[in-house]
């Protein structure tokens, strides 16, 4: 099977990449809802509304090509700086997807995870994130991951601070500190490393999304805005890393 990217790389590259090459892990940064809306002479707010509708599809067809974790990019650190009407408009479309989508996705069997920094959000879009990850807690057919309020650089220095309390409270030496050890502690370290990133439309970039846990993982960027962005482009993108080679910076 397509090996888990971890800190040790396969012994047998040949035998790693000759077998299933299903990725265990996709992430997609989900981009050009607004530019899909513009194209279409809409304003911003449908470009979102639309592009909202994709966590449902691509969830489902993760479902029914086998891969067993789905992280998406949906809010970031960064986004906060963007008008104050477009912020609560997308405060106001987390809260109706957390409301209706959920219950199509419990019963798919997706097993809901928010990662991010909670602390700038509304009471009730914590409360809803908290109801929406305990009714999926025990579903085993995808790890849907949700970044809100996320950053790669956020993510690694929350780990480095918990590494740094465990120092201070002497459970455990500066000197035992590795590379497997602040992976441990990342948002999503407890899963495979991202096999495949896949970007939505246009840019070439990974706008500081999950900085620490892509050292490895194969890039597929299309020109397809999120909203248009379905199961046959994920399948096509899945074809793509399918036919790569992944050295692991070895000799093949």
């Amino acid at each position: 099977m397509t090996p888990e990217i971890t800190v040790q790389a396969p012994e047998d590259l040949a035998a790693a990449n000759s077998a299933d090459m299903v990725p265990k892990h996709v992430g997609i940064i989900m981009d050009g809802n607004h530019r899909w809306a513009k194209k279409r002479h809409l304003p911003g707010a449908a470009g979102h509304r639309a592009g909202a509708k994709g966590v449902r599809v691509i969830s489902e067809a993760c479902v029914e090509m086998g891969i067993k974790n789905l992280t998406l990019f949906a809010f970031s650190t960064e986004n906060w700086y963007r008008p104050e009407g477009e912020v609560s408009m997308l405060m106001d479309l987390m809260r109706y997807v957390m409301r209706t989508d959920i219950e199509d996705l419990h019963a798919q069997g997706v097993k809901l995870r928010i990662i991010g920094d909670r602390s700038r959000f509304a009471e009730d879009i914590h409360e809803m994130m908290d109801d929406c990850e305990a009714l999926t807690r025990n579903n085993q057919r995808l790890n849907l991951n949700v970044a809100v309020n996320y950053g790669g650089r956020w993510d690694i220095v929350e780990a480095s601070k918990a590494l740094a309390l465990r120092v201070q409270n002497g459970e455990i030496a500066a000197d035992d500190i590795n590379e497997s050890m602040l992976h441990q502690h990342m948002s999503l370290g407890d899963l495979p490393e991202p096999d495949l990133l896949i970007r939505t439309g246009g840019d070439f970039r990974v706008s500081n999304f999950m900085l620490w846990d892509i050292a490895y993982t194969e890039l597929y960027f299309t020109e397809a805005f999120w909203p248009e962005f379905d199961g046959g482009h994920l399948r096509s993108a899945v074809e793509t890393f399918s036919a790569r080679l992944r050295r692991f910076g070895r000799r093949a």
